[in-house]
């Protein structure tokens, strides 16, 4: 995949996990053994997406075909890495997860733009 179509799917897990921390109750036990093997198997794939995404953009960064910086890329990742985890776990107050959410559609926006 490209770019473009590895952006458009990053935002596309984004809102189903916005979504998913907006609708879903908070486990009743944080360390159930099934409910990591759920969240795991859940998302394995997105971080791998995450992964590729960071590359895929690292080196357009570096030719200078989008208007992101290396540290904004890099920071996208970490915090779509956080925002997989809280959408799960909902261990985290509403305010912060919509500032991680805002800033990777900020991103992906600003990427998007330049295509």
């Amino acid at each position: 995949m490209n770019l473009k179509e590895t952006t458009i799917q990053l935002k596309r897990e984004l809102e189903l996990l916005k979504s998913n921390y907006l609708e879903q109750e908070k486990p009743a036990h944080k360390r159930d053994k099934d409910f990591f093997h759920y969240v795991k198997e859940k998302t394995n794939p997105v971080f791998q997406l995450n992964e590729s995404w960071e590359t895929l953009a690292a080196e357009h960064v570096k030719d200078r075909d989008v208007r992101v910086h290396p540290q904004q890329v890099a920071s996208t990742r970490e915090n779509m890495d956080l925002l997989l985890m809280h959408s799960y776990y909902i261990d985290v107050k509403r305010k912060r997860y919509m500032e991680l959410y805002q800033s990777v559609q900020y991103v992906c926006d600003l990427i998007l733009e330049d295509f």
